[in-house]
């Protein structure tokens, strides 16, 4: 597991090589700010709930444009074989380049911690669902990076991937929000699979053991399922 840092730390530091990095994160920070500013005045409340609420939704679309390169574009020019030649297994891959999407994303939410430093000059916060919120924000982007990891390894094309991880990620997000068009037998199992469901328990600020381990199962079988489709590719 040692291999997998060094591609933790080549994958990181390329997001930041090109400006796609900085053309996501601006995109980000301009939505989120937009929906949170348009809103908070209206609203007349010292809390992040607009924001919050939006995230799972924002993620949908942002996180698989993050991890759509992941592998695809190794598969696409080859550079993947070379990969392979290394002293690295399949494992120290899909590790390495989880954690760089993860971090990547956390790098992408530091600068909202403007939004509750703001919020706290205007009026009178409470913080423990703004910590909640951001550890469901980071357990949420993991989840979705995986999903998006997994994307990319099915495929060579970027924008097949995309479009994949976006569906995915966007299905996973609504699912319970679609609950009335299905039988009643099969509500609780449903409303289980909704991301949004477990993330909004956390951005309450309620650390409940089974909304954690929703997000790591996701984790774990997006994970695995990038293991097994690399896997049969080579």
């Amino acid at each position: 597991m040692r291999q997998a840092i060094p591609i933790f730390k080549k994958e990181f530091r390329s997001y930041f090589v090109s400006p796609i990095a900085y053309i996501v994160i601006a995109i980000f920070l301009l939505v989120t700010g937009w929906f949170f500013f348009a809103t908070f005045f209206l609203v007349g409340q010292a809390n992040l709930r607009n924001f919050f609420s939006l995230l799972p939704i924002i993620f949908a679309f942002v996180i698989p444009a993050i991890t759509m390169r992941l592998v695809s574009e190794e598969l696409n020019i080859g550079s993947y074989e070379i990969l392979l030649t290394m002293p690295v297994t399949l494992t120290d891959v899909v590790i390495g380049k989880f954690l760089a999407a993860v971090f990547f994303v956390i790098a992408m939410l530091v600068p909202t911690f403007t939004y509750p430093a703001t919020v706290t000059v205007l009026g009178q916060l409470d913080w423990g669902p703004v910590i909640g919120g951001y550890i469901g924000a980071v357990l949420l982007g993991a989840a979705f990076s995986a999903i998006g990891l997994f994307a990319s390894a099915m495929t060579r094309n970027q924008i097949i991937a995309f479009i994949v991880g976006m569906a995915i990620c966007f299905i996973l997000t609504l699912i319970d929000k679609m609950l009335f068009f299905l039988p009643r037998a099969m509500l609780g199992v449903l409303a289980y699979l909704g991301a949004d469901f477990h993330f909004q328990n956390i951005s309450k600020g309620i650390i409940d053991s089974r909304d954690i381990v929703y997000f790591l199962s996701v984790c774990f079988v997006g994970l695995y399922a990038s293991y097994l489709a690399l896997r049969e590719k080579y």
